[in-house]
């Protein structure tokens, strides 16, 4: 595929100075009619796209940033929407939310296209898009700010918001075995989210800890969605010797479960204990109403937004959980055999 013209090439083919290519771009109104209809046939035949270097070049501010995310829960992403559209508020700058796919191989593609299609100032990377290389090496190679959300790699590369995954994970598996039990079922996140090994291994690291046997047969994959967590309930609740409870990676997964289990006629939480990861609304609405960790979404994506829009150099800020207990956990009734 052919590269795609840039500032540079339609000066050189209209015969005129970068700045004066700037200056048509931007409505300048001193430009003669002569070097306009140049540099504007030079960017027809060139197939030219107003990019973000023609708009550093001269200055100029688009007042807009865009959110670039993949994920498949719709209440992780409403908090992190709204963190990002309450600071940009704040300043009058216009948030633009574009999904896309990170194990699409024209992601990278898709975008450049939007960043030089919108003009926008800066970006936010949510996960798992903060960890995909190629997003990373199209916005590396435009030249323009951008901050991630959680990143799992390459933390140094660019500013930075997160929390510690694995930390969380372990906090939540050592109150659940401070309650009693013994036999802890784990359904991993999406595979495409560094996230979702932080958390498992903070699982792992609160069993061994514990001196509890790490099994692998108690660890479902997950996607980070309902059904994922509808399939790992009817798993682990379908052996002969089910867990008598179950840490989902995020709270739609242990939603799943929690569908299961009364779908089963399982008491909850005396016969079956479930907990969940992120503390979204859903956490509050389900029955019983989920023990979860809080993750500050909502902070998260502010304080993203507040470090693009400040500027300056590399910053990272760790942010940190709360474990809330509710009424989905509680000490077992049964011993597993």
């Amino acid at each position: 595929m052919s590269e795609r013209a840039n500032i540079r090439d339609v000066a050189a083919k209209a015969g005129v100075a970068v700045k004066t290519v700037s200056r048509v771009l931007n409505g300048h109104p001193y430009v003669s009619n002569d070097m306009r209809d140049r540099v504007e046939a030079a960017m027809r035949e060139l197939d030219f796209r107003p990019s973000v270097a023609a708009r550093i070049l001269s200055g100029a501010k688009s007042n807009q940033i865009a959110l670039i995310y993949d994920n498949h829960s719709p209440y992780y992403m409403f908090q992190i929407q709204n963190g990002c559209w309450s600071r940009c508020q704040k300043d009058g700058i216009r948030l633009l939310a574009q999904p896309v796919d990170v194990a699409d191989p024209r992601v990278g593609d898709q975008v450049r296209g939007l960043v030089t299609e919108t003009a926008v100032d800066g970006i936010i990377l949510s996960s798992p898009v903060t960890d995909c290389e190629p997003v990373l090496r199209a916005l590396d190679a435009l030249d323009i700010p951008f901050v991630r959300i959680s990143p799992g790699t390459n933390h140094a590369l660019t500013s930075s918001v997160f929390m510690d995954d694995a930390q969380a994970a372990d906090d939540m598996t050592t109150h659940i075995i401070n309650m009693g039990h013994r036999r802890i079922g784990f359904i991993k996140g999406h595979p495409n989210h560094h996230g979702s090994e932080d958390r498992l291994f903070g699982y792992r690291r609160a069993l061994d800890r514990a001196g509890i046997a790490y099994e692998p047969q108690l660890v479902a994959d997950g996607e980070f969605d309902f059904d994922s967590g509808v399939a790992a309930g009817n798993y682990f609740l379908s052996m002969a010797n089910p867990p008598t409870a179950i840490f989902a990676a995020n709270d739609d997964m242990a939603a799943g479960v929690l569908a299961v289990a009364h779908d089963r006629g399982i008491d909850l939480p005396g016969a079956l204990s479930v907990a969940g990861f992120d503390d979204t609304t859903l956490a509050r609405t389900v029955w019983p109403p989920l023990t979860t960790i809080h993750q500050p979404m909502f902070d998260l994506a502010h304080t993203a937004t507040e470090i693009l829009i400040a500027g300056g150099d590399i910053n990272h800020r760790r942010l940190p959980h709360t474990l809330v207990e509710r009424a989905s956990v509680a000490p077992p009734v049964r011993k597993p055999a």
